[in-house]
């Protein structure tokens, strides 16, 4: 169900909805402006929880107090902020997504939330509403697709209040923005979230096209012969032991035209791992193991709904890895897209063989940039840690700050890891031009290296490799992430579109 969303300047003691959010920041005393009188309203009663340290304000914090019928609203949520002189983005959006979760919860449909007590000249009016909205839309968001009965009532309408008549306005456009911005996330945690029986390559290359209808975006697919004719080996080779044939979506928001920025996302429908079979534990949730492609598929259609000038193509090769008697094998020599030939080791790296074929299909739209997103290995997992940050590989240092400027305003973190030429000898193969793996250790730095073989060379370009293993699923929720799927990426592809327009 859609949030209807507005904005409108009223007193706080005024409004008449199931919940009323009010962020702070710290130090939280002398409550001031539009609290004081709330407060007064409320006949002292935030002043004494303050004073009965029950709210500090620190950053995640909120508390439920009740109004006992002194003011319009029943219920009053209050969130913290953390500390007023480290304020930033991110944080008023985890803050909009833990209120409005807990303003759920107990059930509550009508919201009106009031963050400008963080409004200073390093946070526009626009970033702002735009940031409520996200948190609000990403917080509250659950997947209940598949059961019979509803998990319970969603909050339906938001009332975001401006301090200052004149911003309201600029809040409109920043919540337009956001609520277009936060249904893109919701989107890729939904395609990752679907069963892979549901979810296959052709289910979803479906699901893409009709996102790309829906947004006005340019859509092709190419099928099995197509891709076939493409000579991309690496793709065939990993879809050939499943029931469910491969497919390669192109989408194209051609924005003002000119050298596109191309996203590429890794899109393994199921990761059984092949013949080389994974381990049993946990082999559900690689059903997520296309949220690469979720993410390039639901931020083309966001940055197409935003119309955001910059022209941007999105890659999506599709497949399912699945150990029949078709199945490719480790020692099978596999020859790609670019004319390298490659020497399987492990069918379940199997993801890095598609991102080369489309990493080099890319090489024809002569590309201003290149982005890479994928659940790609255990290592970065081990070397990061989970639910902590994703590992980025760049070849060229001013796209890498880029990208990491893009991630870190939208609270995606991303760490820089090296390329280091020694990891070449770990791929080096008697039988082919390389391997498709170096073994366990240096996992995350060789399957990088790996695939900036298919970037280098002739028609190369600037590019980028985020490794998001460790950030494909959330175990408890935190913020603006709830538990499941998370929709990483999303949100930095659509603000690297945003920045590149502005240049």
């Amino acid at each position: 169900m859609s949030m209807n969303i507005r904005i409108l300047h009223d007193a706080l003691e005024t409004i008449r909805v199931d919940a009323l959010v009010v962020g702070l920041a710290q130090p939280i005393v002398p409550l001031t402006g539009a609290v004081t009188a709330l407060d007064h309203a409320l006949r002292g009663a935030i002043g004494r929880l303050i004073e009965l340290g029950d709210f500090s304000g620190k950053v995640g914090e909120a508390v439920i107090l009740y109004s006992n019928g002194l003011i319009p609203a029943p219920r009053l949520v209050l969130v913290g902020l953390g500390d007023r002189a480290r304020l930033r983005v991110d944080l008023i959006r985890q803050a909009a997504g833990v209120a409005l979760r807990k303003a759920r919860d107990l059930r509550c449909r009508q919201v009106a939330a009031w963050l400008p007590d963080v409004a200073s000249e390093s946070i526009r009016a626009s970033d702002l509403a735009q940031a409520v909205v996200e948190g609000a839309l990403m917080g509250t968001w659950r997947f209940a697709e598949h059961k019979s009965e509803p998990d319970g009532p969603s909050v339906e309408h938001l009332m975001i209040v401006a301090s200052r008549r004149e911003a309201i306005d600029d809040m409109r456009r920043g919540a337009e923005s956001g609520q277009i911005v936060g249904e893109a996330v919701n989107t890729a945690r939904a395609l990752a979230q679907q069963p892979a029986n549901v979810m296959t390559p052709p289910a979803l290359a479906d699901q893409a096209f009709a996102l790309a209808q829906e947004a006005g975006l340019s859509c092709t697919i190419l099928d099995e012969h197509q891709i076939a004719e493409q000579g991309m080996g690496g793709v065939l080779a990993v879809a050939r032991g499943s029931a469910h044939p491969p497919r390669l979506v192109i989408l194209e928001h051609a924005g003002q035209g000119g050298a596109p920025l191309v996203f590429i996302g890794k899109g393994v429908t199921f990761d059984s791992g092949g013949l080389s079979l994974k381990e049993p534990s946990g082999m559900e949730t690689m059903k997520a193991d296309m949220s690469g492609a979720a993410a390039v598929i639901s931020a083309l259609a966001a940055i197409a709904r935003l119309g955001l000038p910059r022209r941007v193509i999105g890659l999506a090769p599709l497949v399912e890895n699945m150990p029949d008697g078709r199945a490719y094998r480790p020692g099978d020599v596999v020859k790609m897209m670019s004319g390298y030939t490659v020497e399987i080791i492990s069918t379940d790296a199997e993801g890095r063989l598609t991102l080369a074929d489309a990493l080099h299909y890319a090489k024809r739209y002569k590309p201003a940039g290149v982005v890479d997103l994928a659940t790609l290995t255990g290592a970065s997992v081990v070397a990061l840690g989970e639910g902590v940050a994703a590992a980025l590989f760049a070849n060229d240092n001013a796209w890498a700050k880029t990208i990491r400027a893009a991630a870190g305003f939208c609270g995606e973190r991303v760490w820089r890891m090296p390329l280091y030429p020694e990891y070449a000898g770990k791929l080096r193969s008697d039988t082919a031009d390389m391997k498709n793996t170096a073994g366990r250790t240096g996992g995350v730095g060789a399957s990088a290296w790996f695939l900036k073989r298919f970037v280098d060379g002739k028609d190369g370009y600037p590019w980028a490799h985020i490794d998001m293993a460790g950030m494909m699923l959330a175990t408890d929720a935190r913020g603006y992430q709830p538990k499941g799927a998370t929709g990483f990426g999303v949100r930095t592809f659509i603000r690297l579109a945003e920045m590149d327009s502005r240049r």
